[in-house]
C-alpha cells in the first residue's frame, strides 16, 4: 500500500500571522438548508468537533444548491441555532463566514461592497449566527471580478481601474478595522482572490495600519491546480495560507459520478447538472485517471485527494462539504492517510497529462 500512517490525525495550524489556530480540516456548510437539514447539519458539527476539527466555514450566500432569495442566509441560521444551543462551547469553535461581493441581485441589490455595506452585512450575519463575533470574516469574491469560477478562460483585467480599485480596497479595510476594534471580528481573509489582489490588500494594510489578510479561500483540488504557481509563492513568502474549497471537485473525485450515467438522488449534480461549469468530456478523462491511480495504490480516491491537499506546503486547511454525516465520516478517515513520494509523483504525472481539465 502506497501510504503510511505516519503523522496521521488532525493537526492545528496558525491562521496567517494571527494567534488563531485552526484544524487542517474545516467543516464546510454550503449545502445546509437545501440538501442538508438542520438535524443532520448539527450532527455533522458534533462529529467534526469530536474528531478534532475546530473550524467551520459558512457564508451569507449559502446554501448554493441552489442559491436563491428564499435560501439566502439559511446556512448561517442553521449554524446559529447550534451555537445558541451550545453557547458554553463558543470558544472551542473558529467560525468563519463571508460577505458577498457584487453581482447577486437579491443581496443588497447586487451592488459592490463598500465600507458601509460591509458593516451592515456583518451585523446581519452575526444576528443569523447568534453570536457576538466571527473569528474570520472573508470577502467572498473581489468587487473587480476575477479569474475564479471558470472565468480564467476569458479573464481580462484591462477594464479594471487601478486607483478606483485601491480606493475601494482601502475603504473596505478601514471598515473591517473598525469592526475588529469593536470586537465583532478577530481576523480577516480573502476568497476567490488573485496574487496581485492579495498583495495589494497586504500593502494597503501595512501602509495604513489596518487588519492584515490572514488567509485566502480559493478552489483547489487534483482537478483544479491554479494555486500551484504565483499563489503558492505568495503564500510561502507572505504567510497567507490557503483554505482549499471544493477539494473533491464537487464530488467528481469521490467516484459517485460517471460519464453519461444519471446522477445519484439529492447529489449536487442532480441539482446543478453542469456542476457550475465543470462538466466536459476532457474532465471525465482526468477523473478516470485519478481513479485508476488510487486503485493501483490501494487507496480510496476521495481520501487520496484530501490527503494530497493536506500535504501541500501552502495549505492551512481543507474545507470538507458533506451532504450527510456518513459522507463526512468517510472523508474524515483521510487524516489516517499520508501519501508517499511514489504516489505524489504519480499524481503529478496525471496532472501533466490532464492539466486544468475544467
Amino acid at each position: 500500500m502506497s501510504a503510511t500512517n505516519a503523522n496521521s490525525g488532525i493537526s492545528h495550524r496558525p491562521l496567517g500571522h494571527t494567534d488563531i489556530k485552526v484544524s487542517d480540516l474545516c467543516l464546510g456548510t454550503m449545502t445546509w438548508g437545501s440538501q442538508t437539514d438542520e438535524a443532520d447539519a448539527h450532527a455533522q458539527i458534533d462529529m467534526a468537533l469530536s474528531a478534532g476539527i475546530n473550524f467551520i466555514d459558512t457564508a451569507e450566500l449559502y446554501p448554493v444548491t441552489p442559491s436563491s432569495p428564499d435560501t439566502y442566509g439559511g446556512t448561517e441560521k442553521i449554524l446559529g441555532t447550534w451555537l445558541a444551543k451550545n453557547a458554553s462551547r463558543r470558544g472551542e469553535v473558529v467560525v468563519a463566514t463571508k460577505v458577498a461581493g457584487a453581482g447577486v441581485p437579491y443581496i443588497r441589490g447586487g451592488t459592490p461592497s463598500t465600507g458601509k455595506t460591509i458593516k451592515v452585512a456583518l451585523d446581519d450575519s452575526l444576528a443569523r449566527l447568534q453570536t457576538d463575533y466571527v473569528d474570520l470574516y472573508q470577502l467572498h469574491w473581489p468587487n473587480r471580478g476575477g479569474y475564479m469560477f471558470r472565468y480564467n478562460w476569458q479573464f481580462d483585467p484591462t477594464s479594471q481601474d487601478t486607483k478606483a480599485t485601491a480606493d475601494n480596497m482601502l475603504e473596505i479595510l478601514t471598515a473591517l478595522g473598525e469592526c475588529v476594534k469593536a470586537g465583532k471580528i478577530r481576523a480577516v481573509g480573502l476568497s476567490n482572490e488573485s496574487c496581485w489582489g492579495t498583495l495589494r490588500w497586504l500593502q494597503l494594510a501595512e501602509a495604513h495600519g489596518l487588519p492584515r489578510m490572514a488567509s485566502v479561500q480559493n478552489e483547489y483540488s487534483l482537478m483544479h491546480r491554479l494555486y500551484d504557481t504565483d499563489m503558492a509563492e505568495m503564500s510561502h513568502h507572505e504567510q497567507v495560507g490557503l483554505l482549499a474549497y471544493s477539494p473533491l471537485a464537487t464530488g467528481l473525485l469521490t467516484g459517485k459520478y460517471a460519464d453519461g450515467k444519471p446522477a445519484p438522488k439529492n447529489s449536487r449534480m442532480s441539482i446543478v447538472p453542469d456542476l457550475w461549469g465543470r462538466i466536459n468530456p476532457k474532465m471525465w478523462e482526468a477523473v478516470t485517471a485519478y481513479a485508476k491511480l488510487a486503485k493501483a495504490h490501494n487507496l480510496d480516491m476521495a481520501q487520496m485527494a484530501l490527503a494530497w491537499i493536506r500535504q501541500r506546503s501552502f495549505t492551512t486547511s481543507v474545507i470538507l462539504g458533506a451532504t450527510v454525516k456518513d459522507q463526512l465520516a468517510h472523508d474524515l478517515a483521510a487524516v489516517e492517510v499520508t501519501l508517499n513520494d511514489e504516489v505524489v509523483k504519480a499524481i503529478d504525472g496525471v496532472n501533466f497529462a490532464h492539466p486544468l481539465p475544467y
